[in-house]
């Protein structure tokens, strides 16, 4: 078989946070692919969508290339999220060896896992780079053998075993080989790169097979196809066939791009071995296998995970609706989650009955919220239920989706955190003293039992704690009790809550509104400290009277009312509310906002549940 020797193709794989598009930053540099602006960022570019850089935290795989020393090195930076896994699994297809970045202070984490799990079982031979040298807990070696204990654990083959080990600091812009070496460059990195990553198996002169493995969208030119080829050629303007499992259409490839560090690069032909962009492709999707017309080649199809959680897209039917997005209908709220599912391999979008409903599933909480955020911020007004999880049938038991979590606490909190996780059914895997005072916690958990337990957690630990989890798999369905023990205030009228109100309602819970802020009949206003919802009149003014008296004209101290994320909003409520979100505004809602309508509805499904107790016992 023949090879491209003056290419290299790899990934970087790592937990989040680990630094993978921070090294990338020092690749461009020392290649001199460096060309961002000074008024620009000037730290992990790869990251340019806003809400990455909001976040720290690299949510889209990113394609791009360096020339160092006559070789061309494509580098596909990956998320570190376990919510985005559908995109490692995918870009790993293309490469033909992966850089694993491990934290020098954290070691591997359940993400580290979730990666290398992928690579090893792909037959790649992953190089170790231990990153974040220069901080000042870091235990490279603790963290070299823990990362040797988890190949060992992964069953890893005796060549994967025998990886190469660099030592980096990402921010710092250095790489060695050695453990006590400070580099001056991540050259070193560079040169194990064309040593140790092998040459793409590529034959020019064989018929063209390319698969997708990353789709784009441009305005101008429709979908983008991103992948590899792994034999043949293929020319600008060329008519192709798109194979796949349902058959096979002809498609033109109207521009062909080659990636340049931060930039694209138009080229007329390209070859076996490397990886390209193609436009103009109608009705491309991932796995989709590229060919020439007489000679259809299909590659083997990409197995892509299934989603794990759903949720239910409605169009805004709240009173306030309409007052500050631009996008409110169903037609409007259906072309822009198609559009998502075209480009989001791990979303799955599914039209429910009746009007403007859909069911939007995927990888995890995160997932869901990043489309919920981008929607938000492109004009869009939209509500959305809780959370729940897909269950699925395995060997005839009921399984439901199972996250490997792992906690880092003080050991003060271990006892307020034991009770926390001992009523969510987690099974714990592993327990270890890190020093005198501080705990790390493993357990296998039920992805619903992780909903709202952040929240919770960080509570408990007077945030000082850590959680990662990752998609561990389907295990029996557990046993789980309601897990939000408080009931909630809901407005009885619409008008504008008054401070008079607000500071009585204080004494029975926590309140979610301010002074001076308009609400409608059925908006949830706040938390009761009891466990049933309260019907409340946070609108309520103060009687007027002309005695006066001392006490009556004394200013009302308001304790700040709780302000909740998008993330915080979707955790928190119950089956039978909805989070009703705009351009401006995150609000709280029952499903049915009129009191008596939501008596009714509950009287007839507990009348309901009694007809089919009785059924089953007949």
């Amino acid at each position: 078989m023949s090879t491209r020797e003056d290419v290299r193709n790899v990934a970087i794989i790592a937990h989040v946070d680990h630094g993978k598009t921070t090294i990338v930053d020092s690749m461009l540099k020392v290649a001199g692919e460096w060309t961002v602006k000074d008024d620009e960022v000037q730290d992990t570019v790869l990251d340019s969508d806003p809400i990455e850089r909001e976040r720290g935290i690299t949510i889209l795989a990113k394609c791009t290339s360096i020339k160092y020393k006559d070789h061309t090195i494509n580098i596909v930076d990956t998320p570190g999220h376990a919510d985005f896994g559908s995109e490692v699994e995918r870009v790993l297809k293309m490469v033909d060896s992966a850089i694993l970045m491990v934290d020098a202070a954290e070691g591997p984490m359940p993400q580290t896992r979730f990666v290398l799990r992928k690579a090893l079982e792909l037959g790649l031979n992953p190089i170790v780079v231990i990153n974040k040298m220069d901080k000042p807990q870091a235990n490279a070696s603790k963290a070299i053998d823990d990362i040797f204990e988890l190949f060992m654990k992964l069953g890893a083959t005796d060549r994967q075993l025998d990886f190469p080990i660099f030592y980096a600091s990402g921010r710092e812009g250095w790489a060695s080989t050695k453990i006590d070496a400070k580099g001056t460059d991540v050259s070193p990195l560079l040169d194990g790169i064309i040593k140790y990553v092998p040459a793409p198996e590529a034959d020019k002169d064989k018929h063209l097979q390319m698969q997708i493995t990353m789709i784009d969208y441009n305005n101008f030119l429709g979908r983008v196809g991103i992948g590899r080829i792994l034999n043949g050629s293929i020319k600008k303007g060329q008519t192709v066939l798109l194979v796949n499992k349902d058959g096979s259409t002809q498609a033109k490839a109207v521009k062909i791009e080659k990636f340049l560090g931060l930039s694209k690069v138009e080229v007329e032909e390209a070859w076996a071995g490397d990886i390209v962009s193609i436009s103009g492709l109608e009705g491309l999707k991932v796995g989709d296998t590229i060919c020439e017309l007489e000679h259809p080649l299909p590659l083997e199809p990409l197995a892509i995970d299934e989603p794990t959680i759903s949720m239910d897209f409605l169009v805004n039917d709240s009173p306030f609706a309409g007052r500050e997005g631009k996008f409110l209908t169903s037609r409007h709220l259906k072309a822009r989650l198609e559009k998502e599912a075209q480009t989001n391999v791990g979303l799955k979008v599914e039209e429910l009955e009746g009007e403007g409903r859909f069911k939007v599933s995927g990888r995890g909480e995160l997932h869901l919220t990043v489309l919920i955020e981008n929607m938000r911020r492109e004009g869009f007004e939209l509500a959305v239920s809780s959370p729940e999880v897909i269950f699925k049938e395995v060997d005839g038991k009921m399984c439901e989706p199972m996250e490997y979590l792992i906690l880092d606490i003080d050991s003060d909190f271990q006892g307020v955190v034991f009770e926390l996780i001992g009523k969510r059914s987690a099974q714990l895997e592993n327990m270890v003293s890190e020093g005198k005072d501080h705990l790390r916690l493993e357990y296998i958990i039920p992805s619903r039992a992780l909903i709202g337990f952040k929240n919770e957690f960080l509570t408990a630990t007077k945030g000082t704690g850590i959680m990662h989890h990752s998609f561990y798999g389907y295990l029996p369905k557990a046993d789980i009790s309601s897990l939000r023990g408080n009931g909630v205030f809901i407005a009885m009228a619409p008008g504008k809550t008054t401070a008079y109100a607000l500071h009585n309602l204080e004494d029975g819970g926590e309140m979610f509104v301010g002074p001076g802020e308009e609400v409608y009949e059925g908006m949830i206003v706040g938390q009761n400290s009891r466990e049933r919802d309260l019907v409340v009149n946070p609108c309520k003014p103060k009687k007027l009277t002309n005695m006066r008296s001392k006490a009556a004209d004394e200013a009302l101290t308001l304790t700040p009312h709780r302000v909740m994320s998008l993330e915080q909003s979707v955790e928190y409520i119950a089956p039978d509310e909805l989070v009703e979100i705009t351009p401006t505004s995150l609000r709280l809602r029952k499903k049915i906002l009129n009191a008596l309508d939501r008596k009714r509805t509950a009287r007839n499904e507990r009348y309901e549940e009694a007809q089919l107790e009785e059924k089953l016992e007949d």
